[in-house]
This record gives structure tokens, sequence and C-alpha cells, in this order.
């Protein structure tokens, strides 16, 4: 028995349980507050509904998706008394204006140490009119350039790709940048620890930052602070508060090694023991990720000093000497890019639009989350209308149950237009790839989801040409050999309750 209130008082006293707490204490005053308010007093209640009236004409002609504009519509009908005012509170919210603010002024400096060089552009160009406008469009509103003569690599393997970046580590002379989303205690993070310790040892600069939610239920937590000791410099993005805050929407939900500026990683791996599979949780895991080596990773190194300096003016020294790269002679071009969700300009669902919109023979789609808007529903559904073998592969064993339910809500739309749905039946496919006619593929972090195409902080890398993207299909055509095809009466034989489910969640899939 005092085994049990122990427990029990050590879970209330818990920090994360007095976050959660703190932040339904914050809910609850606010509605109780509207409600009190608008019993008693009729014009305050008149005020509020006529705020929701007029939010609803404002919220009609602005330029978002329309998908994200269903979710308040629903709302103001459902709690037409507190949806107005807490629509009021995201959208003017003074800590996402600063982090809007800060990005803008960053992206602007890091511009000049991101030039473009024009002979590349017209090697791309006389390759494929179509791949230089993706490539230009990057570069203008992007802000990153397009190189060629790069060594590019995919990994089909989570273990695979986390022993070619403690290779890469061994070997680094200058500096090692990492930024994942989750780092968790484990195998993993002790292997890379130990490596990062040796090497900060040797004189070598280490810094390591890591997103304020992904990691926040993780690891101890003062557990960062303390590396500081060993040479590692640590920052934390957007650190979690018990606010409520837009603002704590906004997620560093990269994944970026750079070792010396000369060589890079990103893809779906995080730093957690089951990115190896070394722990199941979901069954087998299936992630994908990339090396770059070449000048292509100097864009990767710009990225990780955009978010490292945010909050601060550090002067970065390591920003203004790229390093001198060896050409390689390859058969294609690789572009690093990112997406922010600070300045309005959809770069990650643009570049899959692309790739969809102009394949000719196949679009083949690795993605844990299918949770989509309209444009992206049209385009895959006009594709395969055209003749475009078009397959999304998705998880059988999923890792938050209503994104599953959400994914099957799209399963019979998809279906019906004869795109093909195929589920990893050993467990849970975490990678986020793309490839189309074996001359462009996508490898990063976007998932095929609200949060990743429209709120959080994300990167990938665009090959044209090059042999990474013929990887990526055979990385895919040999993982349909352990998929089940999901077919339009599978989605007609789920219980009733599941589809119910998933209609309402779709609805609120922006919010997700």
């Amino acid at each position: 028995m005092r085994r049990t209130i122990r427990k029990l008082i050590r879970i209330l006293l818990n920090r994360n349980t007095l976050f959660i707490l703190m932040l339904l204490l914050q809910v609850t005053v606010l509605v109780l507050t509207v409600l009190f308010l608008s019993q008693h007093y009729l014009p305050i209640y008149l005020l509020l509904m006529a705020l929701d009236l007029v939010l609803v004409v404002y919220i009609s002609n602005t330029s978002e998706d329309p998908s994200m504009k269903l979710p308040w519509f629903i709302s103001m009908l459902v709690f037409p008394l507190f949806t107005g005012l807490a629509y009021l509170m995201v959208k003017t919210d003074a800590g996402h204006r600063h982090l809007k603010q800060r990005c803008a002024e960053k992206a602007e400096k890091s511009r000049q140490y991101l030039p473009q060089s024009p002979y590349v552009m017209e090697q791309l160009r006389s390759r494929s009119t179509r791949e230089a406008n993706l490539a230009a469009y990057l570069r203008d509103y992007g802000a990153y350039p397009v190189y060629a003569n790069e060594e590019s690599v995919y990994y089909p393997d989570g273990a695979l790709m986390f022993e070619a970046m403690k290779q890469e580590i061994a070997r680094a002379k200058r500096y090692i940048f990492l930024e994942f989303f989750i780092i968790s205690a484990g195998e993993m993070w002790e292997a890379l620890h130990e490596l990062l310790r040796q090497k900060a040892a040797e004189g070598v600069e280490v810094r390591l930052m890591y997103d304020g939610f992904g990691t926040q239920f993780l690891m101890p937590r003062r557990y960062f602070a303390g590396l500081a000791d060993e040479g590692i410099r640590c920052r934390v993005f957007n650190s979690f508060k018990p606010l409520l805050t837009s603002s704590q929407n906004n997620r560093d939900h990269r994944k970026i090694l750079v070792i010396d500026g000369e060589v890079a990683f990103t893809g779906g791996i995080n730093i957690a023991d089951e990115y190896t599979n070394s722990k199941r949780r979901f069954g087998h895991w299936k992630d994908g990720g990339m090396l770059c080596r070449g000048a292509a990773a100097w864009s990767f190194t710009v990225m990780f000093l955009q978010l490292w300096d945010l909050e601060d003016n550090e002067a970065d020294v390591t920003a203004l000497r790229p390093p001198e790269t060896v050409p390689v002679r390859t058969d294609g071009f690789i572009q690093p890019y990112s997406d922010s969700p600070t300045d309005n300009e959809n770069v990650g669902e643009l570049v899959y639009l692309d790739i969809i919109n102009n394949a000719e023979h196949y679009v083949y789609i690795m993605t844990p989350y299918l949770m989509l808007d309209h444009e992206l529903v049209t385009a895959l559904g006009l594709a395969a209308k055209k003749g475009v073998d078009v397959r999304i592969m998705t998880p059988h064993i999923p890792d938050k149950w209503y994104a599953y339910c959400t994914a099957w809500s799209y399963y019979r739309d998809l279906l019906e237009q004869h795109v093909r749905i195929f589920e990893y039946e050993p467990g849970f496919v975490h990678a986020k790839n793309m490839c189309a006619d074996d001359r462009i593929g996508v490898v990063g972090t976007i998932n095929m989801d609200y949060r990743s195409l429209y709120l959080h902080f994300e990167c990938a890398a665009v090959a044209y040409g090059a042999e990474m993207v013929r990887d990526i299909r055979r990385d895919f055509t040999q993982s349909l050999e352990r998929c089940i095809e999901i077919r339009l009466e599978d989605c007609a034989k789920r219980p009733l309750f599941q589809r119910a489910a998933g209609w309402i969640l779709r609805i609120f899939a922006p919010l997700l």
C-alpha cells in the first residue's frame, strides 16, 4: 500500500504531470470565465456571438488552406462562446510573432553564405527544364542552391545509417553539429555520446540542439546542461512551457548531422533505440535517410546555424568559412532545403506537389502519417487517372491510433481514384521518401500530414537524376514484398465505429 502511495505521489509531482495540469487549468479558467460572463451579462454574450460571425467572414477570405479553416468553423458551431477568443489568442500570439521575426532575420542574413552557381543551373536546365524550374523555386523561396558533382548515399535502414554517422563523426577535425527532434536514453545515445565526448576532448567543436517538446519527456530534466562539462554545447529549441501559446505548435522536427561542413546526414532517423531496431516498439521500424558529401553539406551547416543562433547574435566564424571540397563526378544534382512555418511558404508541400504533378510513369511514397489536404488528394488522384503508377506505403502497426484511424479515412478517396496503398506488415514505416520516374527523389523529415506541411520546421534534399533516386525506388519495391495491399473492399469491412471515428478525426486533422 505504501509503495502504491509513493508511486502515486511521484507521478503527481512529476514535471510532465504538472505541465499537463497547468495547461488544463488555464483552459478551464478561460472556459469558466467566458461561460460566467455570458450567463450574467447579455451584452457580453451577444458580443462574443458577433465576434464569431466576424471571424467566420474573415477566415473565409484568408489564403489559408480550406482544410485548416474547417476545424475553426466546426468549433465555432459547437463552442460558439469560446472559439472566437481562442482564435484571436492564436493569431495574435506574441511568441509566434517574435519567432516569425527572428526566423525572417536569420534567413535573410544567411542568403549571402549560399550563392548559386550559374553554371550548375545551366547544366540542370540543359538536362530538364521542369527540374530546373523546381530548383529555381527552391533557390528563390527556400534560399538554398542546387549543387552538381556531389556524392549522395541513400540508407534504407536506420542501423546502417547510424553506423555511417559514427564513422564520419570519428573523422571530424573541426566541428560536429547535431540537431534532432528526439533524443532518448538508450544504446544509440550512449554510443553517440561517447563518440562526441571523445571528439570534444580532442578539441573538435561539438554542438547539440534538440526540440523542447520532442525530447522534453525522454531525458532527465538537467541532463543536457551537464554535457557542457564534457565540452558538448547544448541548446533546446522552443523550450516547452506550460503556457497556452500557438508558438508551442512550431516544433523543430528536423534531423541533421553535419561534420566539418563537408558531410551531412538527414532523414527520418532520430536518436532513440527503436530507430536502429535494437528496441522493438511497433514491430520492425522501417526508416530511411541520406548522406551528402561535398559543397551541398554546407547548406545543412547554414540550416543548423539559423536555428542555433535564433535567440542571440553569437558570432559564428564557422558560418563565414565554407570548407574547400573536392568535386565528385556524378550523374545528378543535389539540393538541400528547409521548410519554416513562419514564412507563409509551404515549401515542403509544394515540392511534393511538383513531383506528383510532373510524374509520367510512377510516383512512390513512403510516409508514416497520411493526413492530406485537398491539393494533395487531388494531385495524387489526377496523376493516377492519367495512368501514372501512384503507390503509397504506410505503417501496418501504427505508433498513434488516431493518426492510423485518420489515414484510413483517406484510403477510400485515394483508392477510388486508382491510387494504390500498401501497409508495411512487419511494423512501422517512419521514412519520408518520394521518388518519380527514376529522375527525381526526396529524402528528409517531411511527413505527409498537416504538422509537417504547415506547423513544423523541416528539412530534406531533392536529388535530380542521381543514383540515389534509383536506390530510393529499389528500397520501395523491395519493401513492397513485405506489404499488404489495401483494397476498396477492405475499407468497407472496417467496423462502423472505426470508420465514423476516422470521419470525425479527419475534420480535425489539421489540429492533430
